[in-house]
C-alpha cells in the first residue's frame, strides 16, 4: 500500500498570481476611467470620481500584497538607481492627475531643482502615489508634494488642508515605524508597505522610515518618507 500523500501545493505562489491577474484586469478598468472621463458630463464626472478612486485604492492594495510577497520571498529585483527628482515627480503628478483634477483637488508642488538621489523608483512612486491617494480622504480640496534634501536625508511628505488623521491612524503609523507588523486592516497594508520600502533603502548606516502626524503647512495630516 502506497502512504505517499500528495504534496500540498504552495497557496501563496497561486494567491501571487491571482494577485498579478486581478491587477492587470484594474489597470485596463482605470486606464478606461481616466480616458473616458473627459468626454463626459460635468456632473457625471463628479459621481465617477469616487468610482476611479476606490478603484485605484484596490490596485494600490494588490500592487502592495504583491510587492510584500515577493520582498518576503527574497526574489523581488530591487533596483537601487539614480533617479532626477524633477522628472520624478512630473511622473507621480501626471499619474495622479485625472483622479485629482475630477475630484475637484488641487496638488501644490514643491522640490529642489537639480536634485538627484538613488532609490528603487518604481516602489517608491508605489508609496507617493498611495499617499496621494490616500490623502484624498482627508483633504477639503488641496494637496501638497514637497520632496527635498534635508539633512542629508531625501525627505518627501505629502501634506492636505483637511482636519488631520484620526488617532487611530496616527497610533498605526507610530506601530509601523517601531517595526510592529501592522499589516492588517485598510489603513495597516499601506502604513506597512510604505515602512517595508522605505527600510529596504541603506546608505551610509542609516536605514529609511516613515512618519505620520497632523500639521504641516497645510494645517491637515502629513505623510513623511525619509530616504537616507
Amino acid at each position: 500500500m502506497d502512504n505517499t500523500k500528495e504534496a500540498t501545493p504552495d497557496i501563496s505562489a497561486f494567491l501571487a498570481s491571482s494577485i498579478h491577474d486581478m491587477k492587470n484586469s484594474l489597470g485596463l478598468l482605470i486606464n478606461f476611467l481616466e480616458t473616458s472621463l473627459p468626454e463626459l458630463g460635468l456632473d457625471t464626472q463628479k459621481k465617477a470620481a469616487p468610482m476611479l478612486y476606490e478603484v485605484k485604492r484596490v490596485n494600490d492594495n494588490l500592487l502592495q500584497m504583491l510587492a510584500i510577497f515577493k520582498v518576503g520571498n527574497q526574489f523581488y529585483p530591487f533596483d537601487l538607481s539614480e533617479n532626477f527628482i524633477d522628472d520624478f515627480v512630473r511622473e507621480i503628478v501626471e499619474q495622479n492627475k485625472t483622479m485629482l483634477d475630477y475630484s475637484g483637488i488641487a496638488l501644490d508642488v514643491e522640490f529642489d531643482e537639480g536634485l538627484a538621489w538613488y532609490f528603487d523608483r518604481e516602489l517608491i512612486i508605489g508609496v507617493v502615489s498611495h499617499a496621494l491617494n490616500n490623502a484624498t480622504r482627508y483633504t477639503k480640496d488641496r494637496l501638497m508634494l514637497s520632496v527635498k534634501e534635508e539633512d542629508g536625508e531625501l525627505v518627501v511628505r505629502v501634506e492636505d488642508n483637511g482636519s488631520g488623521y484620526p488617532i487611530s491612524v496616527l497610533d498605526a503609523g507610530s506601530a509601523v515605524s517601531k517595526g510592529v507588523n501592522f499589516a492588517s486592516g485598510s489603513t495597516g497594508l499601506g502604513l506597512y508597505f510604505s515602512s517595508m520600502v522605505a527600510k529596504l533603502h541603506n546608505n551610509r548606516g542609516k536605514t529609511g522610515s516613515i512618519a505620520l502626524e497632523n500639521g504641516g503647512k497645510l494645517g491637515g495630516s502629513c505623510f513623511i518618507l525619509h530616504l537616507p
